[in-house]
């Protein structure tokens, strides 16, 4: 997930889910970039190619590391592990990869649609209400991970300034 700082506030690179299932759905349409992880593959290492993939370009290089998240386990099962990376990325150079999906119902047309339709920064308040609800826990740890790296806030093991 990339993040950023626009006035102080910190803003999340979210994903609209595509196809027609989700075209008039905007609370709990969006997502972070994610994907599967593939046999032999670490899960850092598949986030930033699943990134690639549903976004058309790569993470912008990361100046320090990226924070790690954790798991979050979304209602229909899957296990999400997630990274933070600060950097920022025009949203009008998206272009996601597709999937095929028999549309209308029973149609037995078969048509492409975009993973991710459109992406857009967002600060983290509006972004929890966009989100799939499974995904707010990695928001949250965003926020908090980003407080204990705030300037002039101390770092554990850190001396404060006096």
């Amino acid at each position: 997930m990339l993040y950023r700082f626009r006035d102080d506030v910190v803003e999340v690179l979210l994903g609209h889910m595509g196809g027609p299932l989700w075209a008039r759905k905007d609370a709990g349409g969006w997502t972070i970039p994610k994907g599967e992880v593939e046999p032999g593959e670490d899960g850092h290492a598949a986030a930033l190619r699943e990134f690639a993939e549903e976004l058309g370009v790569s993470a912008p290089a990361a100046e320090a590391p990226d924070l790690d998240l954790g798991t979050v386990r979304q209602r229909a099962g899957k296990l999400v592990a997630a990274w933070a990376r600060e950097a920022d990325l025009d949203v009008t150079a998206i272009s996601s990869n597709t999937f095929a999906l028999e549309w209308p119902p029973r149609s037995g047309r078969m048509q492409e649609f975009p993973e991710l339709d459109r992406a857009g920064w967002f600060p983290l308040a509006r972004a929890r209400g966009l989100v799939v609800a499974g995904q707010v826990p990695l928001l949250d740890r965003l926020e908090e991970r980003l407080a204990l790296r705030a300037p002039g806030s101390a770092r554990p093991g850190a001396t404060p300034d006096v």
